[in-house]
């Protein structure tokens, strides 16, 4: 079994307005997962420098963010990051272009983790509902590449405010949609837009929201997590 979850991290800025990457580190820490996809992982101006530092990262957890190769001091694309334990392999990594109005991307890394190997998509799609599923179209044509391979898992904050519509409607005829919950506010969660789907050759056993203390203080969204089972 493997853990997997999705973090909108808000550049480490809370919900009472301050930035503080040590209580995205403890959020983490208390989700426990193998593989965690992040978004606004970068602050927005300037160098868009990562919102956590790696130092903080490598001393306080027991995450590596994959190298992505793109800004000096930036963790992500566009905001996109993945981190994985130290203990994983990063067997590939990637980032990919998609159709956009405002400056959005989407992330691969491919890993083998407790003896198995899978692909994982990070991303966050626009706020335009059309864009959003011109950006899922693309995104979908490149899991299936991968998912020839390998077993895939995407996850992130898809900005779906719909049930089932959307850009949603696209994702789940390519694949399977897991059930986590409201994660939007996180002070009072209303709104499911972070989202977790995987390819048919994995089996979900369980899936929630962690809502705890620290996480309702540490961003405006709270995590999402599945426990998955890759055959």
């Amino acid at each position: 079994m493997l853990k997997v979850a999705s973090y909108n991290i808000h550049k480490g800025i809370g919900t009472d307005r301050r930035r503080n990457p040590g209580r995205i580190i403890d959020v983490l820490n208390e989700i426990d997962a193998d593989i965690i996809a992040l978004q606004e992982a970068d602050r927005r101006f300037g160098a868009r420098a990562a919102a956590i530092p790696e130092k903080l990262l490598e001393m306080h957890s027991d995450y590596q963010a994959i190298p992505l190769d793109v800004q000096t001091d930036s963790m992500g694309w566009h905001g996109n990051a993945l981190l994985v334990r130290k203990s994983a392999s990063v067997l590939a990594h990637d980032i990919m272009h998609i159709p956009c109005l405002e400056p959005r991307g989407a992330i691969m890394g491919r890993f083998e983790i407790a003896g198995k190997q899978l692909a994982v998509f990070g991303m966050h799609l626009d706020l335009s509902g059309l864009w959003r599923r011109r950006q899922a179209a693309a995104i979908v044509k490149l899991a299936q590449q991968q998912e020839n391979d390998v077993p895939v898992v995407l996850m992130g904050d898809l900005n779906e405010w719909s049930a089932a519509s959307g850009c949603l409607k696209d994702f789940s005829r390519a694949f399977q949609m897991v059930d986590c919950g409201r994660s939007f506010h996180s002070r009072s969660p209303i709104a499911t837009l972070d989202r977790i789907m995987h390819s048919h050759a994995i089996r979900s056993l369980g899936a929630g929201v962690h809502d705890s203390p620290s996480a309702r203080k540490a961003s405006d969204h709270l995590p999402v997590w599945a426990e998955i089972a890759v055959d």
